[in-house]
């Protein structure tokens, strides 16, 4: 675990500098500069590039991580390794892209009646979804090498930077929307060049390849996997994007502005698990490949354990502070119709960061297929939960069948982590931690409050975040959690 720590730290602290730049960018800057409109109709445009990206990946970012340890030889290049991750997405882009041209009737006939904008942008995607399957590819060839800090630098520093200065062209009307969404997709295309010239500069990477190497066996596996993923991908990339969607199409893009904002704070909460999943992937499939079911359940209960910890205390501190940020940010009275939203998609993320490990030990495992038998039904349930909840509670509720739909999802996926790899991760630890939630939860009720956001929401922060890291601390809910602050403290002193 010592790796996982060091590594994660490195990267979290990549991380937690890209979102304090995108918590500037996306509270101060877009809400000052775009209308909700505007940043409904930038999401869309991502979210959809996002769909058909994953897709045209035909399973290679994580199918890498899987297979790695079978090409895994510095001296022989990795037998040709590289040279496939490429070869596989660019067939998937010549599949999915002149799908995703063909669709334009449907699709667009979902955002016709409240988000017309869109269909103005439509073939602005195509560009988009090579850029984010490249992207996705060379930094999972970088995670597999255990080289997780620049991919986490590039995609929470370098984009949120050239974003921040798109914002600002069109904030300052030196480019219109077309520059805008012009200079949106060319972000990830800049993103893209930057990871790969890295990964071909520090990873072993060589176009030369034996095709015998690949043998009938071993490429029968990569292509039963590799057509699992693909499934698998179209029910659950679909399930997270649904949201979104139903939001846009539902009741306009406006609305779906309002949403993006509120899911934003939320998504702050899952920064910790991207450093701390990354480098514990490559270790869970070279554990499972060996059937070590021991070895990987361990791992599978300190990430969790670790990745609740930090999510959790992240999303008490928000919460706690949630109307001071709407009183701060601009437009605030207009963006925090989606405080509730915040609330719901915080505990989706929860949920997610506490179990979502024991996904990746099933899909290493000779059992990924099991995902599949729950997929389109949890789609479906995705579907129905928004189109009833919605007229109901508007963007609240979508945000309530996402929580509703993570919840059953990720309870049938433990279900089957357990019943296959006997990967369990709940501990004592994990109680303690709820334990101490609760009570900083508690403690913020009776706690005084200034007139000032910003005093208050100084003071708040700094008393239920010492009181959390005390208690945390004391307690010795986390082994890992205890010897890091006794390493920050040791450097300190220094």
């Amino acid at each position: 675990m010592g790796i996982i720590i060091r590594q994660s730290i490195k990267g979290t602290i990549a991380n937690y500098v890209g979102a304090a730049i995108g918590f500037l960018t996306t509270l101060f800057v877009a809400t000052q500069f775009l209308n909700p409109e505007d940043i409904g109709l930038t999401k869309v445009v991502l979210e959809v590039g996002m769909i058909f990206g994953i897709l045209a990946q035909l399973g290679v970012s994580a199918s890498a991580f899987r297979f790695f340890p079978y090409f895994k030889d510095e001296e022989k290049k990795h037998n040709g390794f590289f040279f496939y991750l490429l070869l596989l997405p660019l067939i998937g882009c010549l599949i999915f892209i002149p799908l995703y041209v063909l669709l334009k009737e449907p699709i667009t006939l979902f955002f016709a009646e409240h988000s017309s904008l869109f269909i103005s942008y439509y073939y602005w995607v195509i560009p988009l979804i090579f850029f984010l399957v490249y992207l996705s590819v060379f930094e999972a060839y970088s995670n597999i090498n255990m080289r997780i800090v620049m991919p986490k630098f590039n995609r929470e520093i370098t984009i949120r930077l050239l974003l921040l200065a798109v914002y600002l062209l069109y904030g300052y009307h030196i480019v219109e929307r077309d520059g805008l969404i012009t200079g949106y997709v060319l972000v990830y295309g800049i993103a893209m060049l930057c990871m790969g010239c890295y990964v071909w500069k520090t990873c072993v990477t060589s176009m030369q390849h034996d095709w015998s190497y690949v043998d009938k066996p071993l490429r029968r596996s990569i292509f039963k996997y590799t057509g699992y993923l693909i499934v698998g991908a179209l029910g659950s990339t679909i399930l997270g994007k649904l949201d979104l969607f139903m939001v846009s199409s539902q009741l306009g893009l406006g609305h779906a502005g309002i949403f993006t904002i509120a899911s934003y704070m939320a998504a702050i909460i899952d920064i910790p698990s991207r450093s701390i999943g990354a480098i514990s992937l490559p270790i869970a499939a070279a554990a499972l490949k060996a059937e070590d079911f021991e070895t990987a359940n361990a791992l599978y209960k300190k990430v969790s354990l670790n990745q609740l910890l930090i999510g959790g205390l992240i999303f008490v501190l928000m919460w706690v502070n949630i109307d001071n940020i709407f009183a701060i940010i601009p437009k605030g009275e207009i963006y925090s119709q989606g405080k509730w939203v915040v609330f719901f998609i915080g505990l989706a993320r929860l949920i997610e960061i506490t179990l979502n490990f024991g996904g990746s030990l099933i899909s290493f495992s000779k059992y990924y297929y099991w995902g599949l038998y729950f997929v389109f039904f949890i789609t479906g349930m995705g579907v129905f939960t928004n189109y009833l909840l919605i007229p109901l509670l508007g963007i609240t509720g979508a945000a309530v069948a996402t929580a509703i739909t993570f919840l059953l999802i990720y309870s049938a996926q433990q279900w089957i982590v357990l019943k296959k790899v006997k990967g369990n991760p709940y501990s004592f630890g994990m109680l303690k931690l709820v334990i101490v939630f609760l009570l900083l939860l508690g403690l913020n009720v009776v706690w005084f409050k200034f007139g000032n956001p910003w005093v208050d929401g100084i003071c708040r922060t700094a008393v239920l975040a010492t009181a959390g890291v005390l208690l945390l601390y004391g307690w010795k809910v986390s082994d890992d959690f205890n010897k890091t602050v006794r390493n920050i403290l040791k450097r300190i002193r220094k």
